[in-house]
């Protein structure tokens, strides 16, 4: 590294209670940083993992392309997340949630249903044949709901706000990499303003664009679904009751998800020509025609902030880790958005990626251990294939008006409505309950 005075120099912290300590090489030297591991994107998974790394003993750099300042502005964008309970847990396990408990919506009941809109081929409308889950039944924790609706903005702040509290995080903002070089020893990155980082670990949280994974040269496989997803909040006259509601059309699923002060989040899939169409509509029109599908047992409704649209495609990583790299979040998996799972795998890679390197620091070794890169794709590569098999398995399997095929599959969801445990088991794997399951996700802290 050089001659030069430091301008930062962590000192060793204790990381368990065994008393195993880690030390936390993080330090400046003529503008060359050295950390434990360098996290490429500040959203919502590259945050998280921060966090978790942070507790888990670990100095972080996260190095994001985004202005800070813009996660501060409150304005509503009309998005939102529904995100799983165990990963709920996480956020409280690292001390985001009391920031979120005010403003999150829990999701205390889903409604999955098949049909058509209404007025088309008859009068349209939900299937009387459904499966329905009830968190009252599947007993996640005292008081826990099956999920949280959090709006972007109110996620946004609790993050940010988390990671300023953080002193061992470092936070460089806005800031673009313009080379990843990895040796046996570490991994620099060049910066755009001419800064290096190096760290023992690099880990790419940069989206399905990953500049990561392409200076990696992970190869990805996937495909178009030809459908676009429309995304707005609407709010609406009467209560919710925390019910969410899954209604899969012929087009597409169409998603209507309970925010706070009877406002929910719809998330719409229609082929690619029909939602430029809707996109182009006048308020009063889009309504109409969001009507048709939502029907009006929540009263009448009006439009709270922008629409937004997001053409769906499927996008795997051939693999999460390279020499002294690790993938997570979109950068890994792209999905189908049915029932919510895509920022939820990202977390759940949060979780267990922060527990290998927990884990090395412990046993003396560096956070970009081949042997806890290993452990970590082990850990997350089948349960992400699984879920994007399955959200593929659903698209195909209810996206279509096909009429035996129709028939089939609400016979389906009535016989899965009828067999508890059988209820029950999708309830834990959506509310990612279900399989060995890191300490964060099980809401442990990583450090004492």
């Amino acid at each position: 590294m050089g001659d030069g005075a430091y301008s930062r120099c962590a000192s060793p912290r204790r990381i368990d209670g065994a008393g195993i300590r880690a030390h936390n090489f993080s330090m400046i030297i003529e503008g060359h940083e050295r950390v434990d591991v360098a996290v490429v994107g500040g959203g919502p998974v590259g945050l998280t993992l921060a966090l978790g790394l942070e507790q888990a003993g670990a100095s972080v750099t996260v190095i994001d392309a985004a202005a800070p300042e813009a996660a501060l502005d409150d304005k509503f964008d009309g998005r939102a997340f529904a995100i799983a309970f165990a990963n709920f847990r996480m956020w409280r396990a690292l001390g985001v949630a009391e920031a979120l408990d005010p403003v999150a919506q829990p999701i205390d009941k889903i409604m999955v249903t098949d049909g058509r809109p209404l007025g088309e081929r008859g009068r349209g409308g939900p299937s009387l044949l459904h499966l329905f889950f009830d968190s009252a039944e599947l007993g996640a924790g005292p008081g826990e709901a099956l999920g949280y609706m959090v709006e972007h903005r109110h996620l946004r702040r609790a993050l940010e706000d988390a990671i300023r509290a953080r002193p061992a995080i470092t936070r460089l903002a806005p800031m673009g990499v313009v080379d990843v070089k990895r040796g046996a020893a570490g991994v620099t990155l060049d910066l755009a303003d001419g800064g290096h980082v190096t760290a023992s670990l690099i880990v790419g949280a940069d989206g399905r664009r990953s500049f990561v994974r392409e200076k990696l040269g992970i190869r990805t496989i996937g495909w178009p679904y030809g459908v676009t997803a429309i995304v707005a909040t609407v709010a609406h006259e009467r209560p919710h009751e925390g019910v969410a509601h899954e209604f899969f059309l012929p087009s597409g699923p169409f998603a209507i998800l309970p925010l706070t002060d009877n406002r929910s989040n719809i998330v719409w899939a229609e082929p690619h020509a029909a939602a430029a169409a809707l996109m182009a509509m006048e308020e009063g029109d889009f309504l109409s025609e969001l009507l048709r599908r939502f029907g009006d047992f929540l009263g009448a409704l009006t439009l709270e902030g922008p629409r937004f649209s997001y053409p769906l495609s499927m996008q795997l990583a051939e693999k999460m880790i390279e020499t002294r790299a690790a993938l997570a979040g979109d950068a890994a998996h792209g999905i189908h958005p049915i029932a919510g799972q895509g920022l939820n795998l990202g977390l759940k890679d949060v979780a267990a990626l922060a527990e290998c390197v927990r884990d090395a620091l412990a046993l003396g070794l560096d956070a970009g251990d081949a042997s806890a890169l290993q452990r970590y794709q082990r850990w997350r590569r089948f349960d992400n294939m699984a879920m994007a098999s399955a959200m593929e398995f659903f698209d195909r399997l209810f996206s279509n008006d096909f009429a035996p095929l129709r028939t089939a599959r609400r016979a389906g969801l009535a016989l899965v409505n009828r067999i508890g445990p059988a209820r029950r088991f999708f309830m834990r794997a959506a509310g990612g309950g279900a399989g060995d399951l890191p300490k964060l996700l099980r809401g442990e802290r990583l450090a004492a």
